[in-house]
This record gives C-alpha cells, sequence and structure tokens, in this order.
C-alpha cells in the first residue's frame, strides 16, 4: 500500500496489479480484505486490485533442466535430482498502478 501512495502522489489509484508466487500461498480473499482495508481514507481507496499469480519453477543443477512443481519435494522430471534452483514462484511485488489524472479544485 506504502508503494502506491508514495507514487500516486495526490492522484487516486485506480487500480493495482500485483504479482504474487504460488509458493507464497497467498489467500486471495484475506488478500482483498486486508487491502480494502488498509486503502481505507488513502488515494488508494476504491482502487481494483488485480492480482496476477506466477506459477513455482525451478531449474536443475545437474542437467539444467526447467519445470513447473507444484507439489514437494522439487525434484528434476529429467534426472531425478534435488538439487533444483527456484527460478519462480516466490515473487511478491506491486507489478503496476493504474492512476487517475488529477483533477484541478476550482476556488
Amino acid at each position: 500500500m506504502t508503494i502506491a501512495r508514495e507514487h500516486a502522489g495526490d492522484r487516486r489509484v485506480a487500480a493495482v496489479e500485483v504479482k504474487i508466487g504460488h509458493l507464497r500461498q497467498v489467500v486471495p480473499s484475506a488478500l482483498s480484505l486486508a487491502f480494502e482495508l488498509v486503502a481505507d481514507g488513502t488515494v488508494v481507496e476504491g482502487a481494483e486490485l488485480r492480482v496476477e499469480e506466477i506459477p513455482a519453477r525451478v531449474a536443475c543443477r545437474e542437467c539444467a533442466a526447467e519445470r513447473r512443481v507444484t507439489e514437494f519435494p522439487f525434484l528434476c522430471a529429467e534426472c531425478g535430482s534435488l538439487d533444483v534452483e527456484v527460478i519462480a514462484g516466490d515473487e511478491l511485488l506491486v507489478d503496476a498502478l493504474e492512476l487517475e489524472d488529477a483533477v484541478a479544485v476550482a476556488r
């Protein structure tokens, strides 16, 4: 929320796009509720929360094969090695903000 407020300045935020890796195990309904509560009374209030889930992927250190994984233990489908590196799926970031144009106030 802080990122959205800092970048918005005095403009209202129409939407916040976030990328969340599958390994973060974020519950979408809980995230939406928390987003609404924290946004209340700020320039982010009423903004749409758009969530993109990033699947978990690993790369094998033995044979360099890459693949999507859905359950533990993570192992290489090609050679069976457990020596793998997570290359996607642990993200948690604000990817984009959609801001409304600032409206001049007549005095």
